[in-house]
């Protein structure tokens, strides 16, 4: 089979190779991949010296979809659609840059009636955290207002602006990309603020109470200045770390608003946890334009330069790649 492999054993190498298809080990299922998505993560596995990847040589993609070939699970028979994510996959083990790919019982997820599998990677691994983060704060209730989502231009914070939009929330849009405006208006942003704007008040201890809920993809100083600009038992759903993994904070909006700081991980969430995020988006998509969402589809042999644009800053909303492409 086909693959895009990223080889450190001597040198990096990140090439389209020609492998056997995998071996399916006890527990396992065998899925014939039909889509797979570019994530960022997959990006920093396949930078030299990658401090996420654990192996030398792999197979990238941490997540894909298509449909089971080979399964010993009778609620998996052969047939199935599925989306296959989290755990290590393709960042100790191989992943969905490929044609085929094998993966533990638990990183398989049924996908719902209606939901194909080009949808379920349109919104990937990014589109889980979207909607794992609007439903930590539906869940959490305090939602009359404006919704500020930080990183907004990025697949996980493009995303979350059109499932807030969808939803019937107000979704405030906060990017460092001028350009991308228009773009974040028409996925639902009912306005569009400067990276910088999320700043309020610097020489207080609490900045103007604004938002009635947050969505963060970046964090560092950003999330610290959210927390401190939240409404009254408002709370922020963080995701990114890629302004930094330092917090520098008080206890004040903690005990004098009442805001809470939730953490947003897909990567391990449990099955019933993954089902729930699938069904939700399920019944969500029928009201985003999904086509919109996808900056750009690919084969293995552009994934290189994809995950340079990626590092670069210059992709938008989600990238695609079709295994079967020449």
């Amino acid at each position: 089979m086909r693959a895009f492999q990223i080889d450190e054993t001597d040198g990096l190498r990140c090439e389209v190779v020609e492998v056997p298809t995998p071996h399916r080990g006890d527990g396992e299922v065998l899925v014939a991949v039909q889509w797979s998505g570019v994530n960022y993560k997959d990006a920093m596995v396949a930078e030299a010296g990658s401090r996420v990847r654990r192996a030398s040589r792999l197979i990238g993609g941490v997540d894909a979809a298509g449909v089971v070939v080979a399964s010993d699970d009778p609620d998996l028979p052969d047939g199935t659609t599925v989306a296959v994510h989290g755990g290590v996959l393709g960042v100790a083990r191989d992943g969905g840059f490929a044609q085929y790919v094998s993966a533990p019982r638990a990183w398989i997820s049924p996908l719902p009636a209606g939901l194909s599998s080009h949808d379920a990677m349109a919104m990937g691994t990014a589109g889980l955290a979207a909607m794992a983060s609007v439903l930590a704060l539906e869940d959490r209730g305090t939602l009359d207002g404006e919704i500020l989502v930080t990183g907004a231009s990025g697949g996980v914070g493009s995303i979350a602006v059109s499932l807030l939009a969808a939803r019937g929330h107000q979704a405030v849009a906060s990017t460092g990309s001028a350009s991308a405006a228009e773009w974040l208006r028409t996925r639902g942003a009912s306005r569009v603020i400067g990276r910088d704007d999320v700043a309020d008040r610097p020489d207080r201890v609490l900045g103007t109470p604004q938002w009635a809920g947050a969505i963060d993809c970046v964090g560092g100083t950003t999330l610290a200045n959210i927390l401190r600009s939240l409404r009254y038992g408002a709370a922020v759903a963080a995701s990114g770390l890629v302004a930094g993994a330092e917090l520098a904070t008080t206890v004040y909006p903690f005990i004098t608003r009442n805001v809470a700081l939730l953490g947003i991980d897909v990567v391990e969430a449990p099955p019933e946890v993954r089902g729930r995020l699938w069904r939700e988006l399920a019944t969500t998509v029928a009201r985003i334009d999904l086509a919109a969402l996808v900056e750009r589809t690919i084969g293995l042999a552009d994934l290189a330069g994809t995950l340079d644009d990626l590092r670069a800053g210059a992709v938008r909303g989600r990238v695609l790649v079709d295994p079967a492409a020449h």
